[in-house]
């Protein structure tokens, strides 16, 4: 992987309680689009995932949608998605949006933002892949999660910290360089001919 073609990003079907939380959906929609990086999302059109779904399209940029079927009313899919692809249930969604990204980014979000980006850092534990995942942590909105991560580590239940890695950036201009800088790193280690691993930030 010599550069992000595409990038999933998980995040809430609600605004949030900050318009901060939308302000940075749709400054990210407008760098993707720029860069000219294909959006894999969730495909509703309400809440952040509307916001950063429409920006990307406001902006000239791609989308995929991907979204079971059982939500396709309650999130109001994106119609003007240029790809939509409807699901038959939720794991079948997590594999296709993992199989067609080539980064990971969590922006604000609940339980189910929660929940995808963790199986993406379990995976990557695992030694199942090695692209890169970053926590877009706006407004300090990750950092209990960060302090969980620490928490976890310091009574030693994280058992491979050199597979457990993850980026973090506190302003939506950092995420792609930060991901960029991960993609390289992973690009080095396999010159060298040894197990790719992206530094933790």
């Amino acid at each position: 992987m010599s550069r992000i073609k595409s990038i999933c990003v998980y995040c809430a079907s609600g605004p949030g309680t900050s318009p901060a939380f939308v302000a940075a959906a749709k400054a990210f929609g407008r760098i993707l689009a720029e860069n000219k990086i294909r959006l894999i999302y969730g495909g509703g059109s309400v809440g952040l995932m509307g916001a950063l779904a429409s920006s990307v399209l406001d902006n000239g940029g791609f989308v995929t949608g991907v979204i079971p079927d059982f939500l396709v009313n309650r999130e109001h899919m994106l119609e003007r998605a240029q790809e939509r692809i409807v699901t038959r249930d939720m794991h079948e969604r997590k594999q296709l949006m993992f199989e067609r990204a080539d980064a990971f980014v969590a922006l604000p979000g609940g339980i189910g933002t929660l929940e995808e980006t963790i199986e993406q850092m379990t995976w990557a534990q695992l030694g199942r892949h090695q692209k890169p995942i970053l926590l877009a942590n706006i407004l300090g909105f990750w950092d209990p999660l960060l302090e969980l991560f620490d928490h976890m580590n310091k009574h030693r239940f994280i058992h491979s910290l050199d597979l457990f890695h993850y980026q973090v950036a506190e302003r939506v201009e950092d995420i792609l360089p930060e991901l960029e800088s991960a993609v390289s790193t992973v690009g080095e280690k396999r010159k060298e001919g040894v197990t790719a691993i992206i530094k933790r930030m």
